[in-house]
């Protein structure tokens, strides 16, 4: 039987959120009003079924590795809220099996011959680089709108409320291996900590440095030293597929003659005259190619590590790129934040919330800023370890 909550805070949240998402809706349109009907409803769905993970930590039905996995979940909360000053709240104390591998697919979007990403607009949180659906049918049927631009549907195994609701662990994540669920964790958690509207960017480089730091004070203090440096591998060669993808990005801003501003794509792209256009397209598909080719000669450099095959072996466009961009291109900006505040988190959480108030190109260029001076001293990221 699932639990029964009183008439309280979340569900007046429920209220007042779909009431807004109504309003929006009625104001903008069918298609609008569709989108927020899937959107509500899927969140509906996973409030109501939630379970509380003490009751399914006594329940003789309840599988022994999910036991395990649960009381992870729990001392990994207590580590947030305690080591890494997370607001924790109510957060993951419950659980839900939503019956599919992932609680939503993502839609993004960038035109065909640009980097520049399609947005789109939300209540509360502004403009945002993807739209997401709770169903991958509704995703993909979405992206078949969207002819002509090169579009990358993405499954999430979870995502933040930021607060309107207490997030509950999923079946989608809760078997993660232990560090990956620590990652997970610690980054969900580090938006509730901050988040600045309309800006995917921002939001999600502070989320993965919170979610890695995190990652290299929790196995210290679990006693985890072995793992301590396999995680340290992990990240330095995930630094290096990151640069691999940059660098494509890079080149493909030659190739479309376009600057690293920032900025989202024009409903109407300029018209370009048909010998421009195919020069571009030739010269994407070279780009692509060629950064397959230094897949290979990465992965041989690794003696064949091949954790990144499965990213490489799905079709490779704008969009799929920029998806890399947004969770890692400012990375170094936050550490390098962390790094100037002493390792100091609640510091380093104001200092971060200080440049999001800055205008949205200003930000980004003081974290790509703090983030070159970061990588070109090998001596200050050594502090990191």
């Amino acid at each position: 039987m699932k639990e029964r909550r009183p008439f309280a805070a979340w569900a007046r949240r429920w209220l007042a959120l779909t009431g807004l998402l109504a309003g929006v809706a009625l104001s903008a349109g069918c298609q609008t009003a569709a989108y927020y009907r899937q959107a509500a409803k899927g969140q509906w769905q996973i409030l109501r079924n939630r379970e509380p993970i003490g009751k399914l930590l006594v329940g003789e039905e309840t599988p022994e590795k999910l036991k395990t996995q649960l009381r992870l979940v729990l001392s990994l909360r207590e580590f947030a809220e305690r080591e890494l000053k997370l607001p924790v709240n109510g957060h993951y104390e419950r659980y839900v099996d939503v019956g599919r591998p992932f609680v939503v697919w993502n839609v993004h979007a960038t035109p065909e011959l640009s980097l520049k990403p399609v947005t789109w607009w939300y209540p509360i949180v502004g403009r945002l680089k993807y739209r997401g659906f709770f169903a991958e049918a509704d995703a993909r049927a979405y992206a078949a709108t969207l002819a002509g631009q090169d579009v990358h549907v993405e499954g999430v195994r979870a995502y933040s409320t930021l607060g309107w609701f207490a997030d509950p662990v999923l079946n989608t994540f809760v078997e993660h291996a232990e560090i990956d669920l620590a990652q997970l964790l610690f980054h969900e958690l580090g938006h509730q900590r901050l988040f600045v509207k309309g800006d995917t960017d921002f939001n999600e480089a502070f989320a993965t440095a919170v979610g890695e730091e995190g990652v290299r004070r929790w196995l210290p203090a679990v006693g985890r030293a072995a793992d301590r440096e396999n995680y340290r591998t992990a990240l330095d060669r995930q630094g290096q597929f990151v640069r691999l993808v940059q660098g494509a990005r890079e080149q493909l801003r030659r190739v479309y003659g376009e600057s690293d501003a920032g900025g989202e794509a024009t409903v109407a792209p300029p018209q370009e005259n048909a010998a421009t256009v195919t020069e571009r397209r030739a010269g994407k598909v070279e780009v692509i190619a060629q950064l397959r080719r230094d897949y290979a000669a990465l992965k041989s450099s690794w003696g064949g590590y091949a954790g990144y095959d499965r990213w490489f072996a799905l079709p490779l466009n704008n969009a799929r790129l920029n998806t890399v961009a947004t969770y890692h291109e400012l990375v170094p900006g936050f550490q390098a934040l962390l790094q100037a505040c002493g390792g100091d988190l609640p510091q380093f959480y104001a200092e971060a919330a200080r440049v999001g108030e800055f205008p949205p190109e200003v930000r980004r260029a003081r974290l790509k800023e703090l983030g070159a001076a970061f990588r070109s001293a090998p001596e200050i990221a050594g502090r990191l370890w």
